[in-house]
């Protein structure tokens, strides 16, 4: 199969990526990568996230390439699709921090021995560090319930395990995020206000 020259004009290369031609996608593909990465990496910081903003916008591409819109260039419809892959990525990191941001907040409001030296960032990193650090499977039913805010019996049929050991598995969660706080001067709060008011 005879390859695209790399100067053929988009006009072209999306005609012939319409009738799903994949030498047409490849060009366009080596075209805009770069571009597209540059731009997602502008916004997110993250070599990794950009990089998978970059492969959902050409798959989407490749999906929908029936029904490929260019009212004004087809630049500026990849850049288009590739801002709104970057707008949901900011959206679910979002909503996963939310309940990390929320406690914060709530420590801050109720703990009035909090030393000065202590920042809302270094408790956000240290709930982060502390976080990664539980068991795995203990993590997974922490993060269901805090940050999903799934009910216990739905994470418990979802694992295959009883509701109890999901109820013990939280305490024992909040137990060493008290633990591990205390020790490193984060005071006596015990974050229940965010944690136990469901």
């Amino acid at each position: 199969m005879k390859k695209i020259p790399l100067h053929i004009n988009d006009d072209i290369l999306i005609h012939k990526l319409r009738k799903g031609d994949p030498i047409a996608f490849e060009e366009i593909f080596s075209k805009y990568s770069n571009k597209l990465y540059q731009f997602s990496f502008s916004y997110l910081k993250s070599e990794a996230d950009a990089e998978e903003i970059v492969q959902d916008v050409f798959l989407k591409l490749w999906e929908k390439r029936k029904a490929i819109k260019t009212e004004t260039s087809f630049q500026s419809y990849l850049f288009t699709i590739t801002l709104n892959f970057i707008k949901r990525q900011f959206n679910r990191k979002a909503r996963a921090d939310q309940y990390k941001h929320e406690l914060a907040t709530h420590f801050f409001e109720a703990n009035d021995q909090v030393e000065s030296s202590i920042t809302y960032q270094d408790l956000l990193n240290k709930l982060e560090i502390l976080i990664d650090r539980m068991p795995e499977k203990r993590k997974q039913i922490f993060i269901e319930r805090k940050q999903h805010d799934k009910p216990v019996k739905q994470i418990a049929e979802e694992l295959g395990i009883t509701a109890k050991t999901v109820e013990n598995q939280i305490t024992r969660a909040l137990n060493f995020l008290r633990d591990e706080l205390q020790k490193e001067n984060f005071g006596g709060f015990l974050f229940y206000h965010l944690f136990v008011r469901h």
